[in-house]
């Protein structure tokens, strides 16, 4: 196999969206399975919606997903510029040969004219195409539209009766109809390229060999393809991989919840969970296993195994994948990654009042119902939040011989401190009152919380300290004998 080279080339008008995370993904582990190369270009000519501040969102987003390139935008190489905007004369030059060889043309029609065109094709029944109108026109009618001042478009003269095919790495061989494309626009009356014109020029001068991008993008094939004949460049192979569909099998969008990789990384999933997660949506090893580092995913990873059929996200799968790598995190990196999430937490003061050992406790107490680091909010409310003895918690106040208990407790918590000695106080109360452990641990939880269930009660007793798990049990026995 030649030195491999891939790009990926997003578009700065959002956030980077979690399909273009994947494509970017794929390009780099494809890159690095072979040894090959990456680059990063942007493809910034949607002059209204393209902003510098996306541009460099994505630049974040893909580093913090543990993405790499030697060559492109930020990081420079021989291809400069790498920004499609700072490249237009080396568009135009392209143009003009095509022009001179015949194979495009001026294109003096108005929207009014092309979308007056487009609703007779439609009204009609006919395939919605240009008809080449402008292709007819003799120099002296393309010069006194010029002399009147309008700017024109320029069009590639699509060949008649052409089959265009690709052996495409993951859907295998596609082939298109030279007649069902009418004469495209390849530079816009404003001088700036469209995608498919761009988009082959820089492929070609930057020496990319496979082309690795979504499913969408397969009915731009065809046109780019002309382009590469027309110019007499090599094509590069293509790979065009299954768009990612919500629960609904629909595609994704923002009524399936959060869409941009930001999004994920503020709600606290780790970037190795993400790009675990990530390089399953369309893509299996030989194995079972599904839980594999960067490393290990780069060194199994083929097009091969790359399906054809869409990838449905699974929130539960990156759940699921995000909490076991949570769970190989140390506690003391823990309580680093929590502090961000708990700065605007209405609980901020009493964490702090806690001193670090107490905090230590919390995290270790909490760290398994954590599916992402924001989480740490929700998990907080059953330490902090104002008691309301409802529900269940009120039916197992409720019951015969709990004042006895909460009262014993009270007595005895003021003597311990230490997780092992709450542990040894609930076993004496236990023995002393001669009671089963769940009628000992059930009272003391929906006294202390509120809730019949949560994390360990010994470690919980530890996390509010003995000063607040006396105030409570008061409260709790006022409670119960109103």
């Amino acid at each position: 196999m030649n030195k491999i080279k891939v790009r990926f080339a997003p578009s700065p008008t959002g956030p980077l969206h979690i399909g273009g995370a994947r494509s970017a993904l794929f390009n780099y582990l494809f890159a690095s399975r072979y040894d090959g190369e990456m680059l990063l270009r942007i493809e910034d000519t949607d002059l209204e919606r393209s902003r510098r501040e996306y541009e460099s969102e994505i630049i974040d987003s893909l580093k913090w997903l543990g993405l790499g390139w030697s060559e492109g935008i930020d990081t420079g190489g021989p291809n400069e510029p790498y920004r499609q905007t700072e490249r237009l004369p080396i568009y135009q030059e392209y143009a003009e040969k095509l022009l001179e060889a015949g194979q495009a043309y001026y294109c003096f029609c108005s929207e009014k004219e092309l979308e007056a065109e487009r609703q007779d094709l439609l009204d009609s029944g006919q395939m919605q195409k240009y008809s080449g109108r402008c292709r007819q026109l003799s120099m002296a009618e393309r010069e006194e539209k010029l002399k009147q001042g309008i700017k024109p478009a320029i069009r590639f003269k699509v060949p008649a009766h052409q089959l265009h095919i690709v052996d495409d790495l993951v859907r295998g061989r596609v082939s298109f109809d030279s007649d069902d494309i009418g004469d495209f626009i390849i530079v816009k009356s404003d001088g700036i390229p469209t995608y498919n014109f761009a988009v082959v020029i820089d492929d070609v001068l930057m020496g990319i060999s496979h082309v690795i991008r979504a499913e969408e993008h397969l009915s731009n094939t065809p046109r780019q393809l002309m382009i590469y004949d027309a110019l007499n460049f090599r094509r590069p192979e293509f790979a065009h991989i299954s768009l990612i569909l919500g629960s609904d099998r629909q595609k994704m969008s923002k009524r399936h919840g959060a869409t941009s990789l930001v999004q994920y990384r503020e709600m606290g999933y780790l970037p190795e969970a993400l790009f675990n997660f990530l390089a399953l949506m369309g893509w299996s090893p030989e194995g079972e296993e599904e839980i594999l580092s960067p490393a290990e995913i780069a060194k199994a990873f083929s097009l091969e195994r790359v399906a054809k059929s869409p990838a449905v996200f699974d929130i539960n799968k990156l759940n699921f994948i995000n909490q076991q790598y949570l769970k190989k995190i140390g506690d003391e990196e823990l309580k680093e990654m929590l502090k961000p999430y708990l700065a605007d937490s209405k609980y901020l003061e009493k964490i702090e009042q806690m001193g670090e050992e107490r905090y230590g406790l919390l995290v270790s107490t909490i760290r398994d119902y954590l599916v992402c680091l924001a989480d740490v909010k929700e998990q907080l409310e059953v330490f902090f939040a104002d008691i309301d003895y409802a529900g269940e918690a009120r039916e197992v106040l409720a019951g015969e011989g709990v004042i006895p208990l909460l009262q014993a407790f009270k007595e005895g918590i003021h003597k311990v401190n230490e997780v092992d000695e709450i542990k040894q106080l609930i076993k004496g109360i236990t023995k002393t009152l001669k009671l089963k452990p769940k009628n000992v641990f059930m009272p003391l939880r929906c006294a202390l919380s509120g809730q019949a269930h949560g994390p360990d009660l010994t470690h919980y007793i530890a996390v509010i300290g003995r000063d607040e798990a006396s105030k409570r049990i008061d409260r709790a026995i006022d409670f119960i004998t109103r």
